[in-house]
């Protein structure tokens, strides 16, 4: 492609989940006119939670699509621009970063990516439809909702070990499922299951089936020694057999670690000067919304820093923001004022 056919940006971030979203707001609130490649679905994983308790400033719960959709009103309001396009292949090498889409191809001054990340599944017929109604990949997210009640989780890392003592705070019973005949995971983690009077360990057993039509009503388990098969009438199944960083597109241009995470330091810095990473993508541990949050708003301010101090930056686009009216002058105006108030439009500059 002709480099008169590429859309220069100043900053482009790669992913418009909540480590993106809150990158692009910062960012514009900086100066900077980022543009956010949206992917087809936008989001991330928090568009499949039903609802989220532990999300600062929201006395009642909201569901993960109303969150993202607030979200992204609060980046438009700002002149943040959203395309609903994914990269497909980046060049890391040059000054200037490469971002090929299915749409076209972008050159940017700087980058942050935040494409995510996201768990691993069973595979197993129903497990889709029934994801944030009784199936379920975030005890931490998740396990308040079955307080009192069983449930099982399916694992045997590190990951499932910890889930499965944070479970057994809220939980009447938990039913660890594990294939093998031992854990993969930490002899302190699972010295700390084995204590727990709540949780009892299905050893060399796997999940067969989800019971239930159009709602959850429990699981069909086997044990793969013995071909035996029974009902398990828990009210919930969390899987924690792992994540996957969706980093296929960055693979030979960017520092991954061994399981494809992207390497940052606590700057949100790649080893790439002018590419900076936040959210799930970096982050194999936690995995939640509010810290994606605020990786986000790291990264953007470190690359609004990049940018104003880098030489030959692409000349600064005008930022829309809409106007908000302030005070108990803004609450006592009429419909008819606020039409006639419209945009107000400025233009930001790091220079």
């Amino acid at each position: 492609m002709n480099d008169k056919n590429r859309q220069e940006e100043n900053l482009i971030i790669i992913g418009g989940g909540p480590g993106g979203l809150s990158a692009s707001i910062y960012a514009a609130r900086n100066g900077v006119a980022p543009l956010v490649l949206n992917g087809p679905e936008p989001g991330g994983q928090i568009t499949t939670t039903s609802e989220l308790e532990n999300y600062p400033g929201f006395p009642e719960p909201i569901g993960g699509f109303e969150l993202t959709q607030q979200m992204t009103e609060q980046a438009e309001n700002f002149g943040v621009r959203l395309k609903y396009e994914s990269a497909e292949e980046v060049d890391f090498s040059g000054d200037k970063f490469t971002v090929k889409t299915e749409g076209g191809e972008y050159i940017a001054d700087s980058i942050i990516i935040a494409t995510g990340a996201e768990p691993r599944t069973l595979g197993l017929e129903k497990e889709d439809s029934m994801r944030g109604n009784g199936v379920s990949y975030c005890a931490t997210c998740d396990a308040a909702f079955f307080r009192n009640k069983e449930v099982a989780i399916v694992g045997g890392g590190d990951t499932a070990l910890w889930e499965a003592t944070f479970l057994a705070k809220f939980a009447a019973k938990v039913y660890i499922i594990h294939r093998r005949d031992k854990f993969r995971g930490a002899k302190i983690l699972g010295d700390r299951v084995k204590d727990k009077e709540n949780i009892e360990i299905l050893w060399d057993t796997e999940v067969e089936n989800i019971k239930g039509e159009k709602k959850f009503e429990g699981i069909r388990i086997f044990n793969n020694k013995t071909d035996e098969e029974r009902d398990l009438d828990v009210k919930g199944l969390f899987i924690a057999i792992g994540h996957k960083p969706r980093t296929e597109c960055l693979k030979g241009q960017i520092e991954l670690d061994d399981h494809g995470y992207i390497l940052t330091d606590k700057k949100q810095h790649t080893n790439i000067s002018g590419v900076f990473a936040c959210g799930d993508v970096q982050d194999p541990d936690y995995r939640q919304v509010v810290i994606a949050a605020g990786s986000g708003a790291k990264a953007a301010i470190e690359a609004s820093e990049y940018i104003e101090e880098k030489e030959n930056s692409f000349p600064a686009k005008e930022v829309k923001m809409k106007n908000h009216a302030a005070g108990d002058e803004a609450k006592d105006s009429s419909d008819t004022a606020k039409k006639e108030e419209g945009g107000l439009s400025l233009s930001l500059s790091l220079d």
